[in-house]
């Protein structure tokens, strides 16, 4: 399937074997292409490089060690519990019977103060990131937005980690090497670029896509509910249909032939783990969400190399969302929506929601 995006005609991987193959294949499908792993390419808001996702194996194993630290910190069962207080402190702010906007007062707020735990900051500091928005690049309707409050966020607190370093994770890379030296500017500044960007939009969406679901189908909740063990499978299932993240680029440097179409070198494809999700030969019945679906190979973390290094962080929050929804929530009334559709020349998809408006009535005691 050829696609165009902003005039640049890109080869899209749509099988699930398909993409788990060119995932895997390196050499042939390669990450160390700066700006180029996101499609749309985005030269336009950002002026460095993504660490560790837009780099190749062994660059991208020896930056990952650095920040996988942090990462991980969402196995921590300090952080679980922190986590699943957090959520039910929020869920708990709008328990009262009032219509809210599921988006902004509930989804982003979790995402934001979650993403404090992960980088070992302060509570507080998540205050100026729910000010940005669902997307630090983009504002409603997807066009880019301009200048760039991210990039001057991060040097500010690269300034500050340098002049009075913690155990943040701010002061970690300052204090990071590299192949033997110290990681540059530009290195902290793509990492940071990425722990703020890469998983910020996907965990909004996955909280309102799956809010709106159990909205539509109160049985569901209810099975959850009646066994919270069933809770597993059941976000992985959320986190296979209900994927934000429609591609992600990989430039063919020494060109590739795909099914028939040939890619000149130095050319993109697209790998499209939203269809690879859908395949029906992996998948029976792919469109039905089923909450005890297993196996569920799904790729909505990536594979192989590229993994995605906030995997174990977005579990987290989703498991955490769905345990508090089931004890405190009895049902979910969807007042209004306004979806959030990626809209390209061969393809529309809904990704999320602009807007969620719902009430919540709670589970009597």
């Amino acid at each position: 399937m050829q696609c165009p995006f902003h005039g640049e005609d890109i080869a899209m991987i749509l099988r699930h074997a398909d993409v788990r193959s060119a995932a895997a294949d390196i050499e042939t499908y390669s990450s160390d292409a700066p700006f180029r792993v996101p499609i749309p390419s985005e030269e336009s808001v950002r002026t460095i490089r993504q660490l560790p996702i837009e780099t190749d194996p062994p660059d991208h194993a020896a930056y990952r060690a650095i920040t996988d630290p942090f990462f991980l910190r969402a196995k921590k069962p300090e952080v679980i519990q922190q986590a699943k207080q957090m959520i039910d402190a929020a869920i708990e702010s709008v328990m009262t019977g009032e219509t809210f906007e599921a988006v902004s007062q509930l989804a982003l707020p979790i995402q934001s103060r979650g993403l404090t735990y992960l980088l070992n900051m302060p509570e507080s500091e998540s205050e100026i990131w729910i000010d940005w928005g669902i997307h630090v690049f983009k504002v409603t309707g997807g066009e880019f937005k301009s200048g760039n409050v991210l990039e001057d966020y991060l040097n500010d607190q690269f300034d500050r980690a340098e002049s009075n370093p913690s155990d943040d994770f701010f002061s970690a890379l300052t204090q990071a090497t590299f192949q033997g030296r110290k990681l540059t500017r530009d290195e902290c500044l793509g990492f940071g670029n990425l722990a703020f960007a890469g998983g910020r939009d996907t965990i909004i969406h996955s909280l309102t896509s799956i809010l709106a679901h159990l909205g539509e189908h109160s049985d569901e909740l209810e099975y959850l509910r009646q066994d919270p063990r069933r809770i597993t499978l059941a976000s992985e299932e959320f986190f296979r249909v209900f994927m934000p993240l429609t591609v992600l680029g990989r430039v063919c440097p020494q060109g590739a032939e795909i099914h028939g179409v040939e890619v000149p070198p130095d050319h993109r494809i697209g790998l499209c783990w939203a269809s690879a999700n859908h395949d029906e030969t992996v998948f029976d019945d792919p469109g039905s969400v089923r909450l005890d679906r297993r196996p569920n190979p799904h790729v909505s973390f990536g594979f192989r190399n590229h993994l995605c290094q906030g995997a174990a962080h977005a579990r987290l929050l989703v498991r955490a969302f769905l345990e508090v929804l089931c004890d405190r929530v009895d049902r979910i009334e969807i007042v209004d929506a306004v979806e959030q559709v990626e809209q390209q020349e061969t393809f529309t998809r809904v990704v999320g929601y602009e807007s969620l408006n719902v009430r919540f009535r709670p589970l009597q005691s």
